[in-house]
């Protein structure tokens, strides 16, 4: 049978404390001295007047929720990345996908080939072939993409994948070529069935498709591959075709029309007020301007995307990274796109592979000009200065600004931390302020430039003890043998009933992003033994920088913790689960021996503001009821009437993601299938962008 256990100091909690004074500022300017470089702290202080230039936060209204940010992975940039050598290729990918590189998080690829693509082809070039038998993968993308989209999820197994065609197989088509024409009527029943045993195919390859557009640039007909399709037509299509029967297949991918300039609303907006099957609508700008997809949001009541955009090779950096940092990333952004995608990623020397007729002056990302080495161009820190920072689940919130030169956006991450993006657009340099309530800071920020913000608001340091527990084990760091003497090894060991006082932590705020760690039963705090021996120990609190620890969320409520002496990351020594195991600091590897968990198990008496904010937590908790149902292994959950729940999330005792339920505000009961399930204990989070909620489950 399954039991359920209030939990009342969630991970949410843990963000709420995790708070500092402090802003990280990160810069890129347009004359390129400085790349997306992290700079030097600057301070909240009380002040609530503004200047000519200020920013001002209102966190109480939200807006679109965040899905990701990344590049077009065509073909061509999946074959050059391929002809690196392993490390350079490695290195690239954790660079543009890890959590300690641009953490993108999307990909939008072609359903067959696109104009970057090494030839022209479909998946299916047998006439007639309604049925789909003849349907295959292999080709360019089974040799070139699958690897390296299976590369990327190794790195980052959320990645969000968007899939666009542009073309039918010319078959289906009035001018039986790649180039132009219409799909033909006859043939709308066998082109959706074309989608769905992608989808089919792609997920037999381990690759979910988390949305498709039903066509790339339907008014553009000379791209190669190109197809044309009207608002009819593509009414006709999804109502009568596409969208049933993926309503009828074991796939839910988001339908998301149009897919191309801001110079025409009337085609999006026709399709999503006629469509029930339709998401939203996705746009480029190659044409008309970025309000444009306000303006269908406004009349349709659905999302909208941006996800397409090319720098060019006869370009220049400040130019480019101007005109696309005012419209494709705080334009779309404050006019609801939920996503950011710019075209894309990788090309040799002279933006190749591409087909006869596509994109010759398409600069990518990251060139690659040959096996070992590569190089980033301005679209790598276009997009890299907004999706380093704003997270998935992020939501936008009220922002606005005195300066018509100065544009800028700002988000509400998962975790409560707070990133405000501006770019100055001045010829001189101009002092930002980012006012929040009563309390602002400034910043001296250089002319044609862009700075993100982050920083987490609220108090400094935490309240009470925690237990630290490592993802890989579910063990607890703890002093050896108990001992009260400096240079006492830090092993990892079985906690019980929140442990002793050798198992538990105080975390205090220690300038910046960083913190003490003090252990309660010494006083002594958590450091690398020496500034080159790697063993981690208790030492008397000094203030030493290998004492310092940043905290750098991972998922689902985990963290790794960097050491500011060595860059490096707490580690338990050779992945072990053992009681006993050292704990040491190692090279950021992403693996679950590098990921911890915070549970706090006693509080401070004396802290009244955060005994209030527990107080409502707990309140906040009682209010989601679980429900076990052991005849049919079923789960029902009750919420709040109220909430801004975004999932529910199931994590076996290891911390392993093993269920993940969708919640919108408006559901108020779940019912979750745990058949499948071992017996064991389980914890279930009610995912937030305001305070997340965690719940225990036991399965006899």
């Amino acid at each position: 049978m399954w039991k359920s256990i209030l939990l009342l100091f969630s991970l949410s909690l843990l963000s709420g404390c995790l708070t500092a004074q402090s802003v990280t500022p990160w810069l890129t300017r347009g004359d390129q001295s400085v790349l997306l470089s992290e700079r030097a702290t600057v301070d909240f202080a009380s002040n609530s007047s503004s200047n000519d230039a200020t920013i001002t936060l209102d966190n109480g209204t939200a807006y679109q929720a965040i899905d990701g940010f990344g590049f077009m992975l065509t073909q061509a940039s999946a074959q050059v990345i391929r002809g690196l050598n392993t490390t350079q290729k490695n290195k690239l990918l954790r660079e543009l996908f890890g959590n300690d590189g641009l953490r993108l998080s999307a990909i939008r690829i072609s359903i067959g080939a696109s104009d970057l693509s090494n030839s022209v082809y479909s998946y299916n070039d047998v006439n007639g072939d309604t049925d789909m038998n003849n349907f295959s993968l292999n080709g360019p993308d089974k040799t070139h993409l699958i690897p390296i989209i299976k590369d990327i999820l190794a790195i980052n197994p959320n990645i969000k994948v968007l899939a666009t065609p542009w073309s039918a197989p010319p078959w289906m088509k009035t001018n039986n070529a790649y180039v132009g024409g219409r799909l033909q009527n006859q043939y709308y029943a066998a082109y959706a069935r074309y989608f769905v045993r992608y989808l089919q195919a792609m997920n037999a390859e381990g690759i979910s498709i988390w949305g498709i557009t039903p066509q790339n640039e339907p008014e553009n007909e000379f791209n190669e591959p190109s197809m044309l399709m009207t608002a009819d037509e593509q009414v006709d299509f999804i109502n009568n075709h596409l969208g049933p029967q993926i309503v009828n297949s074991s796939f839910s991918p988001k339908i998301i029309a149009f897919d191309h300039n801001c110079d025409n609303t009337a085609y999006p907006t026709q399709v999503l007020n006629q469509s029930s099957y339709v998401d939203g609508a996705a746009f480029h700008l190659y044409a008309g301007d970025i309000s444009a997809m306000s303006t269908v949001r406004n009349n349709t009541g659905k999302n909208v995307y941006f996800t397409e955009q090319f720098t060019g090779s006869n370009g220049n950096f400040n130019g480019d990274f101007s005109w696309h940092m005012r419209n494709v990333v705080t334009g779309s952004l404050n006019n609801w796109s939920r996503t950011v995608f710019e075209w894309n990623l990788a090309a040799d020397s002279n933006n190749e592979p591409r087909t006869p007729g596509g994109c010759e002056t398409c600069l990518p990302a990251v060139t690659i000009p040959n096996a070992s080495s590569y190089s980033r161009n301005v679209s790598y820190y276009i997009i890299g200065q907004v999706a380093k920072f704003v997270q998935p689940g992020a939501r936008r919130i009220g922002s606005s600004n005195n300066n018509g030169n100065l544009y800028s956006t700002a988000f509400r991450n998962p975790d409560g931390q707070r990133v405000v993006l501006a770019y100055n657009d001045e010829n001189s340099s101009t002092t930002v302020r980012v006012r929040e309530g009563n309390n602002s800071f400034d910043y001296n920020l250089s002319a044609k430039s862009a700075v993100t913000f982050v920083w987490t608001p609220g108090d400094v340091g935490f309240s009470g003890y925690y237990n630290i527990l490592s993802r890989r084990s579910g063990k607890g760091l703890d002093i050896a043998n108990n001992s009260g003497g400096n240079n006492a090894n830090v092993q990892q060991y079985e906690i019980n009933n929140g442990g002793g006082d050798n198992q538990r932590w105080e975390l205090i705020a220690a300038g910046g992003d960083y913190y003490d760690l003090k252990v309660k039963s010494t006083g002594k705090c958590l450091s690398q033994r020496t500034n080159s021996n790697a063993n981690v120990v208790q030492q008397d609190c000094n203030g030493y920088n290998r004492q310092k620890w940043q905290f750098i969320e991972v998922e689902d409520g985990y963290y790794s913790l960097r050491n500011r002496r060595s860059g490096k990351r707490l580690d338990v020594a050779g992945n072990s689960t053992a009681n006993g195991a050292n704990i040491l600091v190692w090279n950021n590897n992403n693996n679950t021996n590098q990921q911890w968990r915070f549970e706090q198990v006693e509080t401070t008496a004396n802290r009244s503001a955060r005994t209030q904010v527990q107080s409502k937590f707990v309140e906040r908790a009682e209010r989601v009821g679980l429900f076990p149902n052991p005849a049919v292994d079923e789960l029902t959950v009750t919420l709040p009437d109220t909430h801004d729940f975004s999932n529910a999330t199931l994590f076996d005792a290891a911390g392993r993601q093993v269920l993940m339920a969708p919640v919108s505000t408006e559901v108020t009961q779940l019912k979750l299938n745990l058949k499948e399930l071992p017996t064991g204990l389980y914890t279930i989070h009610f995912n937030s962008p305001t305070q997340p909620i965690v719940r225990k489950l036991i399965k006899n």
